[in-house]
């Protein structure tokens, strides 16, 4: 437990001063278990970290914050408490840094639904704080970041968002949006859309690690 987050972590087999670290970000209804299976195949010379969520959904999975629905079945995302779930992250990071040997500069995060949007947010509100984003079948939601980021510099910040072509849960066209933003901010960044729905195909898998390690 860091900042009352439960956490998995997967240590380096190669062992240096000072490492990476990959944080991993579940979607909604998922736990930390989820992305974990991403860990052997990504790099050994990381701290490769994954973890829960902190609110509960019936009856086993964790959300970064409360999704509800109106008599239309419109979808509402809880605002307030992804900001504070964004915060705890921050802080999150900030005790991952001082119980293990990682360099400040090689934070990155992969996050995926949910832990996408939550990536965005943690990045263009801090982006002293991250390296590089992976962002899997999310999309940016401009409420949930801090008031001025646009103020920020995005220098050393790089971004990898992709998206399924038939998702059915977050629509391809809300992630069509994303280069746009982030070019206006100057972001380096790349969009891949893959054939698949809500889920990570072994393509885009493949791009992400390319990403990650060049």
């Amino acid at each position: 437990m860091e900042n009352n987050l439960y956490y998995l972590v997967q240590e380096p087999t190669i062992k240096k001063d000072k490492h990476p670290l990959i944080l991993l970000l579940h979607g909604y209804g998922s736990n930390e278990e989820d992305l974990f299976s991403f860990a052997p195949e990504l790099s050994n010379e990381a701290y490769i970290v994954s973890v829960r969520a902190p609110y509960t959904v019936p009856p086993y999975g964790y959300a970064w914050y409360a999704i509800n629905f109106d008599a239309n079945q419109n979808k509402f995302s809880d605002d307030n408490e992804a900001i504070e779930s964004r915060e705890k992250i921050v802080h999150f990071i900030d005790n991952l840094l001082s119980k293990y040997p990682i360099d400040p500069t090689q934070v990155n995060l992969i996050g995926f639904s949910q832990g996408a949007i939550l990536s965005y947010a943690v990045a263009l509100s801090y982006p002293e704080k991250i390296k590089k984003v992976v962002a899997l079948s999310g999309y940016f939601n401009e409420n949930i970041l801090v008031p001025n980021f646009k103020e920020n510099n995005f220098e050393k910040i790089s971004f990898f968002a992709s998206h399924g072509t038939v998702d059915q849960v977050i629509p391809i066209e809300w992630a069509r949006k994303t280069p746009e933003i982030l070019n206006k901010l100057k972001i380096v960044n790349k969009f891949n859309e893959y054939p698949v729905g809500h889920g990570v195909h072994p393509l885009n898998f493949k791009d992400l690690k390319t990403f990650l390690e060049k």
